[in-house]
């Protein structure tokens, strides 16, 4: 069998398709997206890809290991995110051309369902009780939100108050019947960390996500000596490489690489593995597409330390497309008990409706995040 072609399919609200063909008929699906970014992905793929062309797609691993070595310069997030969606196809012609689920080829389940979590209140979070109310009604019990809007370097104690409030009053509302995490999203400095995740620990979140961003990891194994909260990233992080440094250091207890960032199934299986050596638990981030979910949860079935699983149904930033309009076995991704069950179709376990993929690409926005700024009027972290 020989790889003969890659076309790659921007759709709303902000996602890339990349359909992978081969001389034996058999198709495989890849997500590889930058969100904000997806052009340039998608030149990276197209470069990328060509060295491809002719390529048994058997060889995932010899593949994997010369789009990744054979160029002089590597990693960041947009090669990453290429590699991330060709290596995601691979698998899943890999899996089609067996007959099994990818799971199968990475050893078997290790687990029977994985428990999933919902986003509410969107990136400034406001109606937050009545959202998860809603999200309670179709099975869900576990949530993740931003925990405050912009925060300034050297911010006050009203700005604190106002977002320690929020989360006072959800654990106030629903007790010990719901659990959540709370996503610093990158906008808290290392100095209004320390004092957000002191106000916040008598709330006991479930985790507390990117503390500080990837850029200042030092800072991790000091907040995490100072609480008993779970300090979880990994989102901005694309390759073992980076995540080594950061196993090292310690104070991550949840690792959350992006398999449509981080080199998708093969670099996220090794990622997974060198986090349980740490006893560091595994959450997948993924706020994309059904590719992209079906990757994680592969990679989740068989991997020992998984624990959560993040999902994008009914996320804020899907008002344009939701993550079932492009599939066709919309089954594969019920909810039982507010987790998710291992796919059964061989590869991926996704069936792509391709009519609609290239209906929509035809005028497919450009999505780009919002840029937002302090009241000094210095550009902020969204």
């Amino acid at each position: 069998m020989k790889i003969t072609r890659l076309t790659t399919f921007s759709v709303a609200p902000r996602w890339m398709f990349l359909r992978m063909e081969t001389d034996e008929g058999l198709v495989g699906w890849g997500e590889p997206v930058v969100e904000g970014r997806a052009r340039s992905v998608e030149a990276a793929v197209a470069e990328i890809g060509e060295q491809l062309i002719g390529k048994d797609p058997a060889r995932i691993n010899d593949h994997w290991q010369t789009m990744y070595r054979s160029a002089f310069y590597r990693g960041g997030v947009v090669f990453m995110s290429a590699i991330a969606g060709i290596d995601q196809a691979l698998w899943d012609i890999k899996g089609k051309a067996l007959g099994v689920p990818v799971y199968q080829l990475l050893g078997g389940l290790v687990r029977d369902r994985i428990k999933t979590y919902c986003w509410v209140g969107g990136d400034r979070p406001r109606e937050i009780i009545e959202q998860i109310r809603r999200r309670i009604a179709v099975g869900f019990d576990t949530f993740k939100l931003n925990a405050c809007e912009e925060m300034g370097m050297l911010d006050s104690s009203r700005t604190v108050d106002v977002a320690v409030a929020k989360v006072a009053e959800i654990r106030s509302a629903f007790g010990d019947t719901i659990e959540f995490g709370l996503d610093f999203h990158g906008r808290v400095s290392a100095p209004m960390a320390k004092i957000m995740i002191r106000e916040l620990e008598r709330y006991r979140p479930l985790f507390i996500e990117e503390p500080v961003l990837a850029e200042q990891a030092e800072y991790y194994p000091r907040l995490a000596a100072q609480t008993a909260i779970p300090l979880a990233a990994g989102e901005r992080m694309f390759s073992r490489f980076e995540f080594k440094h950061v196993f090292e250091r310690r104070g991550i207890a949840i690792v959350q690489p992006d398999l449509s960032h981080a080199g998708g199934i093969s670099e996220c299986m090794k990622i997974a593995a060198m986090a349980e050596a740490y006893d560091i638990a595994l959450a997948p981030h993924c706020p994309l597409g059904p590719i992209a979910l079906a990757a994680c949860l592969h990679v989740d079935f068989a991997s020992w330390n998984a624990v959560l699983q993040e999902q994008s149904m009914g996320i804020h930033y899907n008002a344009d497309g939701e993550l079932l309009d492009y599939v066709l076995n919309k089954e594969a991704f019920d909810l039982n008990r507010g987790s998710m069950l291992p796919m059964t179709k061989p590869g991926l376990g996704v069936e792509i409706d391709e009519a609609k993929i290239v209906e929509r690409s035809r005028n497919a926005p450009d999505w780009h995040n919002p840029v937002w700024r302090h009241a000094d009027g210095s550009v902020a972290e969204w």
